[in-house]
């Protein structure tokens, strides 16, 4: 919808190294001088460069000017915007990690300026997780625990995260509750009709990311809304990245009201993508947003 996506001090500076290339170019040509032809060449060069850099600072302007008067509508819309989206929707809430209770403040807002309620269920996962711990608690259960090596963690993973939102009761969550979990709370009952999740570890590797990747993918099984969101400038890696290559949609700046208003949309079924701020959000800030039936 509105993304800034030209960088005008980044302009200026390829355009002046392609003008310095120019003259040190003209330094060690012929032996330090030219012909007058070369020279009106050269400065027919530098001229165009100069026309290019003020082009596209014009344009830098306009975007940023476009960008602002976007936020200031989203920021004046939003409530309307939001209102009674979900209503009715069970959304489960998962972290990767210990719980963020920052990030989950936000999930909540979310949710509740849309109409919904809280989320239906939260869990927190232990990582890195512990194999030998997995395929212990799993003993005497031949079929699962033939899931718990290193080449069919994935499976297991996906497993689990179809049975988060499924919910009910889960015989493997209930073998590897303790092992996974490092706290969980609400409804373990009714089945979700979206997830979120969120990251709050550095990117893992081995065994735990081949896990972790099931586990996303199974979080969206059968095209259940399943997001990835974090917060802008978070200080560590982003998570975008893991859960995009999943299949998760994703939001990247859940702490404005764009990217809420962006996850309440995936949430309630639009176009899934990647939204945000960040170089990672290819598909714009903001899905596109459904026109609302009038009442009669």
């Amino acid at each position: 919808m509105f993304d800034l996506r030209y960088h005008v001090a980044s302009l200026t500076a390829v355009f002046l190294a392609l003008i310095i290339g120019i003259l040190v170019g003209v330094g060690i040509s012929g032996k330090g001088f030219v012909s007058d032809s070369e020279r009106k060449l050269l400065n027919e060069k530098i001229d165009s460069l100069h026309s290019q850099l003020d082009s596209a600072t014009r344009r830098g302007d306009g975007l940023a000017k476009a960008q602002r008067a976007a936020q200031i509508f989203v920021k004046d819309a939003y409530p309307a915007l939001m209102d009674q989206r979900l209503s009715g929707q069970r959304v489960a809430l998962v972290f990767v990690g210990t719980e963020d209770g920052r990030t989950r403040s936000l999930v909540e807002q979310s949710l509740r300026d849309a109409g919904g309620g809280a989320p239906l269920r939260t869990q927190a996962l232990k990582v890195p997780i512990d194999l030998p711990t997995l395929r212990h608690a799993l003993a005497g259960h031949p079929a699962l625990v033939a899931l718990a090596t290193r080449k069919t963690i994935g499976e297991l993973g996906r497993r689990l995260g179809q049975d988060f939102v499924a919910g009910g009761d889960s015989p493997v969550w209930s073998l590897l509750g303790d092992d996974l979990l490092e706290e969980q709370s609400g409804n373990d009952g009714p089945a979700a009709d979206a997830v979120v999740v969120a990251r709050t570890v550095k990117p893992q590797s081995g065994v735990t990311a081949r896990f972790l990747s099931g586990f996303y993918s199974g979080l969206g099984f059968g095209g259940l809304p399943a997001v990835g969101v974090e917060r802008s400038q978070r200080g560590q890696p982003s998570a975008v990245p893991a859960f995009s290559k999943s299949g998760l949609s994703t939001v990247d700046d859940l702490d404005t009201e764009a990217g809420r208003l962006a996850l309440v949309l995936l949430l309630g079924g639009a176009n899934p993508g990647h939204y945000g701020l960040a170089k990672s959000a290819g598909d714009g800030v903001l899905p596109p947003i459904p026109a609302v039936a009038a009442g009669g």
